[in-house]
Formats: C-alpha cells, sequence, structure tokens
C-alpha cells in the first residue's frame, strides 16, 4: 500500500498542523485514568523496547499512542465512542490512518482499566503480526 500510495506520508507527523501541537500538549496533561494506566506501560520504552509517543499529532488528528517505527496507533475509547454517531466518526477516522499505511487498534477504557493483560497481549500480537509481515515483504 505504502509503495502504491502517492498520498503515503512516511513522516513522523503526516502533515498535521501546528494547532494540533499545543492540543496534544493540553492532552498529555489531561490523560484519563485509563490513558495513565496503559501509559505507565508503554511509556520509557518499558513494553518490550518499543518507543510509544502519547498524545501524537498525525495528520488531522491527535492519536492516543503512536509506534513510529511500525506506524502502529492505539486509541483507547471511552463511552463517548459507544453512540453510532461517534462510531461513524471513528470508522472514517481509521480508514483516513489505514490509507497513509497506519495500523489501528482500539480498546476500551473499560478493557484497560480491568483486563490490562489482554490489552497488552493484543499490541504484542500485532506489533508480531506487522513485523511478520515486514520481514515477508508484504
Amino acid at each position: 500500500m505504502k509503495k502504491d500510495n502517492p498520498y503515503h506520508d512516511e513522516s513522523l507527523f503526516k502533515g498535521a498542523p501546528k494547532s494540533a501541537f499545543l492540543k496534544a500538549r493540553l492532552l498529555r496533561n489531561k490523560m484519563t485514568p485509563s490513558e495513565k494506566i496503559l501509559w505507565g506501560y508503554l511509556q520509557n520504552k518499558k513494553f518490550e523496547g518499543f518507543k510509544f509517543r502519547r498524545q501524537h499529532p498525525i495528520h488531522l488528528f491527535i492519536v492516543d499512542y503512536y509506534y513510529h517505527e511500525l506506524g502502529l496507533i492505539i486509541e483507547i475509547d471511552g463511552a463517548y465512542h459507544e453512540t453510532k454517531e461517534q462510531e461513524d466518526l471513528d470508522e472514517k477516522r481509521t480508514e483516513l490512518l489505514k490509507f497513509q499505511g497506519l495500523t489501528v487498534i482500539r480498546c476500551t477504557n473499560e478493557e484497560v482499566l480491568t483486563d490490562i493483560d489482554t490489552v497488552l497481549t493484543k499490541i504484542k500480537e500485532t506489533i508480531d503480526k506487522i513485523n511478520s509481515s515486514r520481514r515477508k515483504g508484504i
């Protein structure tokens, strides 16, 4: 997809507007309890040596967590993501991010708060899948 897509952007921020950087900083200072819990596992390369960024501007969005080297985004969805309108917006957002060659994992606040081990396993399995695809040249 990356090589076939003339609009694919390999940069760290994928053309994010300047205003997104201030908003991202504000969001980093107001993390939800579930965001704080997951960040405790991901920060400072604690999670198997992988470098994640939090509240990271990408394209038109600010994603919860981003692993640039593999183009992996992790989003934690709160209760407002359960409305039909927000589900539709999330789906469009995910498609735009996938168009940039990125992989998006979504989990809920509840999953992070009550079953962090399953969330971490899902992240690790996704990383392994991306790495395997890259080794095969897919």
